[in-house]
């Protein structure tokens, strides 16, 4: 699923906690929202690998959030929202597409890597691609109810989320022709090598890279 996807929803996930803590809401929400951002820091550095840790993530938000409870401080607030947003992010993107270049081909059995099983994660499907409608879609339910509970600055983050999520949904399926055309015209002639050897290799397939 797309970014504003995963930081919407990791946006909502805090607010139990923020209502938990009033006194340290905004952090609440902050974390959250940076939680479901920041697995998809390792998009080009194998993505879904990296920074995906579906199982790990998981148990340390479990063992986290009992201590907004017993010790409700700013950076035990925080740590726990950051892990249930990036808990949730990665086990979302198995219910969605491939790491194909372009997914709606579903040509890919490769989702998200479990280090606990030492293996891929196949994806589901559920929404068919990052960008599809149905995820465009996930977005606005998810920012609509955002918007209903929460106010203040806040709403002015949700809304700018849908914009970009709007925008990416629109231009999705282009994204993977212009990616190759630059690739191809361009940064294999001017890039050194080292640079290059960090570019996904689903965007060097037919330039003499494998």
């Amino acid at each position: 699923m797309m970014l504003p996807t995963h930081a919407l929803v990791g946006l909502a996930l805090a607010i139990p906690v923020s209502l938990m803590v009033p006194e340290f809401a905004a952090i609440a929400l902050l974390a959250g929202f940076l939680g479901g951002i920041v697995p998809d820091l390792d998009l080009y550095v194998d993505h879904r690998r990296t920074l995906h840790y579906p199982t790990y993530f998981s148990l340390a938000a479990v063992a986290a959030v009992p201590f907004v409870v017993l010790v409700p401080t700013a950076p035990t607030v925080a740590t726990a929202c950051l892990l249930l947003g990036a808990a949730v992010h990665s086990v979302m993107d198995i219910f969605g597409g491939g790491l194909e270049l372009r997914p709606w081909e579903a040509t890919s059995d490769r989702a998200v890597y479990d280090h606990h099983r030492g293996e891929w994660l196949a994806p589901r499907r559920w929404v068919r691609y990052d960008g599809a409608p149905e995820d465009l879609l996930l977005s606005v339910v998810v920012a609509v109810s955002l918007l209903i509970v929460l106010d203040g600055a806040v709403r002015w983050l949700i809304v700018s989320a849908v914009v970009v999520a709007t925008i990416y949904t629109a231009v999705r399926r282009l994204l993977p022709s212009v990616a190759t055309w630059l690739v191809g015209h361009s940064l294999i002639q001017s890039l050194p090598d080292q640079v290059l050897a960090r570019v996904p290799a689903r965007y060097l397939s037919g330039h003499g890279f494998s």
